[in-house]
């Protein structure tokens, strides 16, 4: 599960739920002089950045969808992973202009271990939705919204919806009536009005403000301890 947001106010700012089943997956949150980042530690035992910032307002995170056929793995010469896609562009690797110019002449596939969509983000506030076997959205709008089921073809996941979870309707509708001086504080309560607990809990909120280049982060729905790091 997972909820990712950007709002495009006088800043530009951007939310993250990351929610994870502990007995599937290890997690550390990773700074470093130019990343902030969730680690999830493969089979390699090294842990990737497929949920993060880069120091040049890069913004990637991975959320699980049900998967279909069309973006099954496989590692012919013409296929990108979503998960390299990702994490090349939160090292800074890659340009949104560069991805966009991968999902529109590559096919984008899932991992060999998991099926995941992504949203990535830039300092100025263009977004990059991408729905392996479905297709992509690029954007520059007033907010964009991802969680776990598809938004480009919302029919293709609708029957996969869990009963009761609304984060997406409750979520666009806080952003609806935001103003122009959204700020990391708002960004922040609505992460927290989303949250998740249980087998799938909210282990990392982060807020990131391009502006100031800085993040805002709580562990483990604590919103009452937000720790900063600043670029």
């Amino acid at each position: 599960m997972c909820t990712r947001f950007v709002y495009n106010g006088n800043d530009t700012i951007v939310g993250f739920n990351f929610e994870i089943d502990l007995s599937e997956w290890t997690h550390t949150v990773i700074t470093e002089e130019n990343r902030f980042f969730i680690g999830i530690k493969l089979p390699d035992d090294k842990y990737h950045s497929f949920h993060g910032i880069n120091r040049n307002g890069n913004v990637g995170t991975l959320l699980y969808v049900n998967g279909n056929e069309n973006a099954r793995y496989t590692s012919d010469s013409m296929s990108y992973t979503i998960a390299d896609l990702a994490e090349n562009y939160i090292k800074g690797k890659i340009s949104i202009d560069d991805a966009l110019e991968i999902v529109q002449n590559r096919k984008i596939v899932y991992a060999p271990d998991a099926t995941m969509q992504a949203m990535l983000s830039d300092k100025n506030g263009r977004v990059l939705i991408i729905e392996p076997g479905i297709g992509y959205r690029f954007e520059q709008t007033k907010y964009s919204l991802l969680t776990n089921y598809s938004v480009l073809r919302p029919e293709t996941t609708r029957p996969y919806i869990v009963p009761g979870d609304d984060r997406f309707e409750r979520t666009r509708q806080m952003l609806e009536k935001q103003s122009d001086d959204f700020s990391v504080t708002d960004g922040l309560e609505i992460l927290k009005s989303v949250r998740q607990e249980g087998l799938w809990a909210t282990r990392v909120s982060f807020v990131y403000s391009v502006r100031e280049n800085e993040v805002h982060y709580v562990l483990n729905n604590e919103f009452e301890n937000i720790v900063k790091y600043k670029f």
